[in-house]
């Protein structure tokens, strides 16, 4: 079986656009959460998030492509700015950036994992209104709409939306045509992505992959459909400290949006290259939880099977593992499901291992969680254990091995895991190559 390792890490996150910015902001334990600026969050029960910096999608891309931009919803600029980052640290040279590309772009293949891409209400408004009925505003003309409501919207608008549009634009900006596939799990999204890029690169099918999963939920429609599923915070008045994994204090997750993307390249090849390998990544397993659509099962069982199936792929056992980076949501519920979880895979051994929960520091990005498996990488590379910073009092009288601010030690061996509404359940595990 060939060996695969992280030869590029890009992130876009709240903290800050590149995996450098990313890292320091995690390591200096600052919090991306924020109140909402990207639309009037008044009337909303929770009004803080973790929003991107401000950027420009124009800078991300070559100028013969910039007029596709007008066809990237948020999330694809998210997946778009994370692609750039990480082909930009990997050292490798793309149709982005030369007329003579340094790889074969029929062996390099990509896998991106997407959510549901929220319209933007601005360009809906002036088409409904056009479509409301004579004698009740407040109702939708269906003929009206057939013949006035669609005729505001742009002939291409529907492509803004499609979730495969993120490695669409990835794809045909980079000139990447290997085994390409758009994974939407929800949560779990950008985790299978990579297992998937993994298990493409192991049996032969590429050499390398760029993988992982962008998403944005800061807008009306993502958050008001995570406020009536009700899991979302209301700690308005502090935000920094709103978002409280598997501390008794918790009391709901905060939207976010981001991006976490890495290359992936078999070892022989990166190393003939020399190239900088961050991590080898050496496990990858997946599972399903049918307890209920919108609460992981109590028990944990399926979450400790994917940990378990990563792990048994890696051939390690889970006194190997020295960091893990968690889901975390700070949803008192679902953080009493994950740590039976990890019990369940690590038994009495999970007090020992440093753990980094990092979304009290960026929020919940869904999709976007490849920027968790980014920051197990960069843990590794680093030899750092990033912060806890809103664990202060672990929930049901737990022991878990966090802190406060970073622990500079050997990271050897980091497993990222991560659960969905609807069940899915993803780990990877990655190890400092020997």
């Amino acid at each position: 079986m060939r060996r695969v390792v992280i030869t590029g890490v890009g992130v876009v996150s709240p903290l800050g656009i590149g995996a450098r910015a990313h890292w320091e902001g995690i390591v200096e334990g600052r919090s991306g959460v924020k109140r909402i600026t990207a639309f009037d969050p008044a009337g909303f029960p929770s009004q803080v998030a973790g929003e991107a910096p401000a950027y420009k999608i124009s800078d991300f891309v070559p100028k013969s492509y910039r007029k596709a931009t007008k066809v990237m919803a948020r999330d694809i600029e998210l997946a778009v700015i994370a692609a750039d980052d990480a082909f930009k640290d990997s050292g490798l040279k793309s149709s982005a950036y030369t007329e003579t590309p340094d790889f074969d772009g029929t062996r390099f293949g990509c896998n991106i994992g997407a959510g549901l891409i929220s319209c933007d209400l601005n360009e809906l408004s002036s088409a409904f209104a056009s479509a409301r009925e004579d004698g009740n505003p407040n109702r939708l003309d269906l003929k009206k709409w057939g013949r006035d409501g669609m005729q505001q919207l742009t002939p291409l608008w529907l492509l803004k939306y499609l979730p495969n549009m993120l490695a669409c634009h990835v794809t045909i900006v980079h000139q990447l045509r290997g085994p390409s596939n758009t994974i939407t799990c929800a949560d779990a999204s950008s985790h299978l992505a990579i297992g998937e890029a993994f298990r493409t690169i192991q049996r032969g099918d590429a050499d390398l992959a760029i993988c992982g999963g962008a998403e944005s939920k800061v807008n009306p429609m993502g958050l008001i459909r995570q406020v009536l599923i009700k899991r979302v915070t209301e700690q308005n008045d502090s935000p920094e400290t709103a978002v409280r994994p598997f501390d008794a204090a918790a009391s709901g997750t905060a939207v976010g949006e981001g991006g976490g993307l890495l290359i992936l390249q078999e070892y022989e090849r990166a190393k003939a290259r020399g190239a900088k390998i961050y991590a080898e990544l050496v496990g990858f397993g997946a599972s399903q939880d049918t307890h209920k659509i919108t609460e992981p099962s109590p028990t944990g069982h399926s979450y400790a099977k994917a940990v378990q199936k990563a792990l048994a792929d890696a051939n390690l056992p889970p006194a190997a593992v020295n960091l893990i980076v968690p889901n975390g949501l700070g949803i008192a519920s679902h953080d009493r499901a994950e740590l039976a979880g990890l019990l369940t895979a690590f038994g009495g051994g999970l007090a020992r291992i440093p753990f980094a929960p990092i979304k009290g520091q960026i929020g919940n990005m869904a999709a976007g969680s490849g920027v968790d498996a980014a920051t197990a990488v960069l843990a590794v590379s680093h030899g750092a254990v990033p912060p806890a910073i809103n664990t202060k009092k672990v929930i049901d009288g737990q022991v878990l091995n966090v802190s406060a601010s970073v622990r500079e030690m050997g990271v050897e061996v980091a497993v990222s895991s991560v659960y969905s509404l609807g069940g899915q359940n993803a780990a990877l595990v990655f190890k400092k190559l020997g």
